[in-house]
């Protein structure tokens, strides 16, 4: 007995697959352009800044030079970075000179002047923290990064300082508190500043610099690849810890 045609099963309709997208000339074009600014901008940006500064200086300094020590006096065009090597020299020999006794008596003779100018005296003061914090060996300028959750609900990322000094701990409701420093975004230049207890922030394992990257670029550049987790983590675990109720002591 021969089958029909007719009677056999229709066979199924072979779809082809569809051929891998290709990248247009236009898209690669594209990558090509994207991979060269991400190469030249940093460094374009770097070099004008360094520049800028360095120019910044020589102008600063040039009051400060005689005539015939500067350069363009002796040659056809002015070296730039001249202005800086002499402020670094200079910088140095008067920490150099100050470290004397007749150093000493002259700096606190300038300061006595200074300190009974009724206008000057907040702004030098001030500033002179303000550097003394920054840069003294035994200051107290932010070396730790930490979460704290500010405002509540959130967690921000802050800059530690020094403890509150006694006059301010013995107003306080706890006696171990931290100075935190909550910059801005993009300038951390600007920001709040305010004391937090020590058991409601959580150190975090990264230096100033990362922080400060991760700040600038609105989370954009993180410290390392999963720093992301590694910091929602650590906030999911202290708003746990938080929440449980307090342990009652056994009578």
């Amino acid at each position: 007995m021969t089958l029909n045609d007719s009677n056999l099963p229709p066979s199924p309709t072979l779809i082809p697959e569809p051929a891998p997208a290709q990248h247009s000339a236009m898209g690669r074009l594209r990558n090509y352009f994207l991979t060269g600014l991400i190469l030249v901008g940093p460094i374009y940006i770097t070099i004008n800044l360094t520049w800028w500064f360095i120019n910044w200086v020589d102008d600063a300094m040039r009051p400060f030079i005689p005539i015939g020590l500067r350069t363009e006096t002796y040659l056809p065009f002015r070296v730039p970075g001249f202005g800086l090597i002499i402020a670094l020299f200079g910088l140095t020999l008067l920490g150099f000179l100050t470290a004397n006794l007749v150093g000493r008596s002259l700096v606190e003779f300038g300061e006595n002047m200074l300190n009974r100018m009724p206008i000057v005296r907040p702004i030098y003061k001030t500033m002179k923290q303000i550097f003394e914090t920054l840069f003294s060996k035994n200051g107290s300028s932010f070396r730790k990064v930490a979460l704290v959750e500010f405002p509540a609900g959130m967690w921000s990322v802050v800059f530690l300082a020094s403890t509150p000094t006694a006059e301010i701990a013995d107003r306080l409701p706890d006696s171990d508190y931290v100075s935190c420093f909550l910059p801005c975004t993009p300038n951390p230049t600007t920001g709040f500043f305010f004391y937090a207890r020590r058991k409601d922030i959580i150190e975090l394992d990264v230096t100033v610099e990362q922080a400060m990257t991760l700040i600038m670029s609105a989370g954009m550049v993180q410290p390392n690849g999963d720093s992301q987790k590694r910091l929602a983590a650590m906030a999911e675990s202290a708003r746990a810890a938080r929440a449980m109720p307090p342990t009652v002591p056994a009578q």
